[in-house]
């Protein structure tokens, strides 16, 4: 599957831990942002609502239950090692 380097990097953050908040329009109900967290708590500037609607159609990030999303198996399958695993 090709994934772009900005996708790569919020599947690690991901991956690693972190989690992806939305927020919906109170009129109709659609998500308006998406704010990628890591499990730091530092908000990562590279995930746009483009990237969150394309991993979320690709199904490499869910939500279940009302939660954030989180990275699936297909995502951690998809992601590819960085240098800074833990």
């Amino acid at each position: 599957m090709n994934i772009s380097k900005h996708e790569q990097r919020v599947l690690h953050a991901l991956a690693q831990g972190g989690r992806i908040q939305h927020r919906r329009c109170p009129a109709t109900g659609r998500i308006v942002a998406a704010d990628c967290f890591t499990r730091e708590g530092h908000v990562l500037s590279d995930c746009t609502l483009g990237q969150f609607k394309k991993l979320k159609r690709r199904g490499l990030i869910a939500s279940s239950g009302g939660q954030p999303y989180r990275v699936t198996r297909l995502g951690l399958v998809s992601v590819r090692g960085q240098l800074d695993n833990r």
